[in-house]
């Protein structure tokens, strides 16, 4: 990989909640947005419930998590296509802690990652457990937050006939 390669995304945020007095007082407005780039499908997104957010929509802090977990399985498929470990199944169900602050409005204290991977009967399942580690440390979402991203990964064979 080329060093100091610069990479740059745009994405539109278009807010949908004027319900006719805009932000007039807190209870006035809708928190929904959508999420616009070019070429992609939109995606609907509000604030968290307990911010008076809509729950069918995403909110801001579940994408957070979404975008950890991705960037992690992104490149731990790479790192195992090339160590010559085929993934059959990835499931990851990650959960983030947030805490309120009255003074900064709040942070995430910790994302917690728990990819459950399926991989050949033949594999070498302690390889491919490592390999969460290495996926880890290169993932450019977690190298770019200010809170801990672990992971609890579990790694099993397949119990089909090898591919």
């Amino acid at each position: 990989m080329a060093k100091n390669r610069e990479h740059h995304y745009q994405v539109i945020v278009e807010w949908l909640g004027n319900r006719g007095t805009g932000t007039s007082n807190y209870s006035s407005y809708s928190r929904d947005h959508e999420i616009i780039a070019t070429g992609k499908a939109s995606i609907s997104g509000s604030s968290d419930p307990a911010f008076r957010g809509d729950q069918t929509r995403w909110n801001p802090e579940e994408l957070l998590v979404a975008s950890l977990c991705a960037c992690h399985k992104l490149w731990y498929l790479h790192l195992c296509a090339v160590a010559g470990i085929a993934v059959l199944a990835y499931r990851d169900e990650a959960s983030g802690t947030m805490v309120e602050e009255e003074v900064t409005g709040g942070h995430f204290t910790s994302v917690v990652l728990r990819p459950h991977v399926t991989v050949r009967a033949q594999d070498d399942t302690g390889l491919a457990l490592k390999l969460h580690h290495d996926a880890h440390v290169k993932c450019y979402v977690a190298n770019s937050v200010n809170f801990p991203v672990t992971h609890e990964a579990t790694v099993i064979r397949s119990e089909a006939d090898a591919i």
